[in-house]
């Protein structure tokens, strides 16, 4: 009986919701809902006539005999059975419009606006509301075209097509109620016509919500569909380098060529291996977002003096980045840029990397054009396919020993965060003998182990714990003694050979990182490093400003279009677009 009860109550519901499609009888101040309204017909006036010659008193004259008063006793306990389960539906009909009108009064209202079919009052006109009508009248007569078809009703079918077309071309790319041409309003009310007639002709509770369902299982599709197809081109633009960024690059990288080798030269080079001062490691290709990384960490610290920036970058930056610190320099803080392509030592025979990437198999996996390159397939592989991996910047990482021999301690940066505040306090953290201080990651599931590395492999399995925290990369104190006692660069290359054929991990710098510094790794403070600027939308803005430094990981760096908006002040910040290399390239516009 409750079942019954509850498909009575579901059908009536939706029963309402087509009426008031069909009728446009929305509460709206800004739409005459009267004007779509049908008249009742005369079946309608016969019924009411017979119901009032039943209710008058002509049939008080017949004799109320026992068989009578029998049948008047039975057929008033039914009615009070059914008044109950009327009043019953009722009930139900009301919690469902109180809990609809609950959720209704949840949204964000600046976002989505106020329309509800189940709100009985409108404090405030609805921006949209003409809008989000025109859009449920569209959904009813998809509906209503497929049961018409169904039912070989062609004329109404075609009639409710065209109806619909006119629809669409009324509604075009409007969101807003304030965007629509001065035909919506009649193109509302023809439709309000069509669905009132359709729903007379062909309304049937169980078709009507079949198809429903089936047009929000079409939806839903094309929804995941748009988001594969939404990754890929995210992650096709984050690969990309921005017009004004190139252009500042190439005409840096003129003027430098240009000057003498005398006028080439840094300042305070005897500073570069003076294990007193505090010393950063940036690896970039980006002249924008390295400039970004000093001028905040030097802005922000209290003895720049004490500072020294050590620079890599590649044979195409080299010059740019030279000319950009040449032209600007980080105050009284020391600076120095190396070319990647001058280390010597960084060969093939030394690094599995670089062994790695000049195989036949390597070439096939990046360069083939057998692989999916299209906007709904090859998204979730397209970022491992990234042209950084294939750079030795983004693996120099793990061979700073190697490039600063004669230092204690170094603070690695990434080229996509910024500074907030004096990071001189890194050098006094106490590491507990262990070799990486950082900021761990694993409030969240996803951040452990088992999202970055394979532990269906027994190498794996055996030698690392699924749940344990990942930490990230991006800003992280290396006590450099530490490494070469423990030979961290040794585990890396172990670990970067065994994976030769990608069974371990993905590409990616992070999976080698955990699996190198795993049990050698100090947890810092997560005021320290706060990250996702470049992928989440929900960060609390109190947590940034309560950062020392602050990480774009994701997609959306803050030099690119995609860049979200409400972040990108913190980067911008440091940037001068008066200057006259980055206005002569329009990076501020």
């Amino acid at each position: 009986m409750a079942l019954k009860n509850g498909l009575f109550v579901f059908c009536s519901f939706l029963a309402s919701l087509i009426f008031f499609v069909g009728h446009g009888l929305y509460n709206s101040t800004s739409i005459d809902y009267n004007d779509f309204s049908t008249t009742p017909s005369k079946k309608d006036f016969d019924w009411r006539e017979r119901l009032a010659l039943f209710q008058g008193d002509d049939h008080s004259q017949f004799l109320d005999t026992p068989a009578i008063l029998t049948r008047r006793q039975l057929r008033e306990r039914s009615e009070k059975r059914a008044a109950a389960l009327v009043k019953q539906d009722d009930e139900v009909t009301v919690k469902l419009e109180n809990a609809a009108l609950e959720r209704s009064n949840s949204v964000d209202s600046s976002v989505l606006g106020k329309y509800s079919i189940w709100r009985k009052e409108n404090e405030n006109e609805n921006i949209d509301s003409k809008v989000r009508l025109m859009r449920d009248q569209m959904i009813m007569a998809r509906v209503y075209i497929g049961i018409a078809t169904m039912k070989k009703k062609s004329g109404l079918a075609q009639e409710l097509q065209q109806q619909l077309k006119e629809s669409r071309r009324a509604l075009g790319e409007a969101i807003s109620d304030a965007d629509l041409s001065s035909s919506a309003h009649e193109k509302i009310k023809s439709m309000g016509q069509v669905l009132s007639k359709a729903k007379e002709q062909l309304y049937d509770c169980k078709l009507v919500t079949g198809k429903l369902r089936a047009i929000l299982q079409s939806a839903d599709e094309q929804v995941r569909s748009l988001k594969r197809q939404s990754t890929f081109l995210s992650q096709l633009a984050a690969k990309t380098i921005p017009n004004g960024i190139h252009c500042l690059s190439m005409r840096l990288a003129i003027d430098y060529y240009l000057l003498p080798p005398e006028k080439r030269k840094f300042p305070g080079s005897e500073n570069l291996e003076n294990p007193s001062l505090f010393h950063y490691a940036l690896f970039s290709d980006n002249v924008l977002a390295a400039s970004v990384v000093v001028n905040s960490t030097i802005m922000n610290a209290k003895e720049p003096a004490k500072h020294v920036f050590h620079l890599v970058t590649d044979k195409l930056n080299f010059g740019a980045m030279n000319m950009w610190f040449l032209l600007n320099p980080p105050g009284k803080a020391t600076i120095h840029v190396e070319n990647v392509d001058e280390f010597k030592w960084l060969n093939s025979s030394y690094c599995p990397v670089l062994r790695q990437l000049e195989s036949a198999a390597m070439k096939e996996y990046y360069f083939k054009g057998s692989h999916s390159t299209s906007l709904s397939a090859g998204s979730s592989n397209l970022k491992y396919r990234n042209p950084k991996y294939l750079s030795m910047l983004n693996h120099l990482r793990f061979y700073l020993p190697q490039i600063y021999p004669k230092l204690d301690k170094i603070l690695f940066l990434d080229d996509d965060i910024v500074v907030r505040k004096d990071l001189t306090g890194l050098w006094s953290v106490n590491l507990h003998e262990k070799v990486n201080g950082a900021v761990e990651t694993c409030g969240q599931s996803f951040h452990r182990f088992d999202k970055y590395l394979n532990f269906s492999n027994p190498h794996i399995a055996k030698n690392f714990d699924p749940n344990a925290c990942g930490w990230a990369y991006g800003m992280n104190i290396f006590d450099l003694k530490e490494w070469k006692k423990r030979d961290i660069t040794g585990i890396y290359h172990k670990w970067q050979n065994m994976n030769e054929d990608r069974v371990l991990w993905k590409l990616g710098t992070l999976p080698p990182g955990l699996m190198t510094f795993y049990g050698l790794t100090h947890p810092l403070n997560k005021s320290w490093h706060v990250l996702g600027l470049g992928y989440s939308p929900s960060i609390d803005k109190s947590e940034i400003e309560n950062a020392a430094v602050i990480h774009y990981n994701g997609n959306m760096k803050p030099w690119l279009e995609l860049a979200m908006a409400k972040y990108k002040s913190y980067w911008t910040k440091y940037i001068k677009f008066d200057h006259p290399y980055i206005r002569s390239c329009k990076l501020g516009e």
